[in-house]
């Protein structure tokens, strides 16, 4: 089935399905069910990430408001905290409640899953839209696709520059990796966050779209931002 047409500026309605996934390290594999949701067209630039940090009377940056590279050095932190922020900004109800500032326990932050406000996508949620309906390692050929690290120059950027996918969301692979919403494994890395996509700086082996790692949720880097979605399609 088909996405729909964007529904609302930068964001593209999710049809309901269901995605193959797996683990490398445990030689795991599951099927999970997505329902309907919206996820951005691309990843937050420099320049949103700029321009709701004026609103809100943040200190400014060295970015501007025009950048449209992809917002990096962006922790998992900062990823929940700037969905709220927006959210708040368009009168939307928050997706997160933020129960204190210990960045150390991700698992303080809790989801209300019927909220209309934004967030990370889900793990099975971002492998289902880039997948958008293929079922090879690429929506595409690499290069026409990705920055990775033959094509990128060893440099972020800016979204959009490559095709997208069958549903329109450019840069799911390559660019950088994004920021999902789920727990790693927390048996094994306690509150350590997902992390899918490959970045400009990874080999072609790393930008496919079952390929997953991890990173404790304060960790920030130059090849790691995120993209945000919404529930429902109304």
């Amino acid at each position: 089935m088909d996405a729909d047409t964007t529904t609302e500026t930068g964001m593209i309605s999710v049809p309901p399905g269901s995605v193959p996934l797996s683990d490398r390290r445990t030689r795991r594999q599951w099927v999970a069910d997505v329902t309907s949701f919206r996820l951005a067209v691309h990843p937050v630039t420099r320049g949103e990430y700029e321009r709701l940090r004026r609103l809100r009377g943040g200190t400014p940056t060295t970015g501007t408001p025009a950048d449209r590279t992809p917002a990096v050095n962006i922790s998992w932190w900062d990823a929940v905290r700037f969905c709220n922020a927006l959210s708040e900004q368009e009168g939307l109800t928050p997706a997160y409640a933020i129960a204190d500032t210990d960045e150390e326990e991700g698992d303080s932050v809790e989801w209300s899953p019927s909220a209309d406000g934004y967030r990370l996508p889900t793990e099975a949620e971002w492998e289902y839209a880039c997948r958008a309906g293929t079922t090879g390692p690429h929506y595409g050929p690499l290069d026409d696709i990705a920055w990775h690290r033959a094509n990128s120059g060893e440099h972020l950027h800016e979204v959009g520059g490559r095709r997208p996918n069958p549903w329109g969301l450019h840069d799911m692979l390559g660019n950088i990796w994004e920021w999902c919403w789920d727990l790693y494994d927390p048996d094994v890395y306690g509150t350590y966050r997902v992390l899918r996509g490959g970045g400009w700086f990874d080999e072609h082996w790393s930008c496919r779209a079952g390929v997953r790692r991890r990173s404790h949720p304060t960790f920030r880097v130059d090849d790691v931002g995120f993209r945000v979605a919404r529930s429902g399609t109304g």
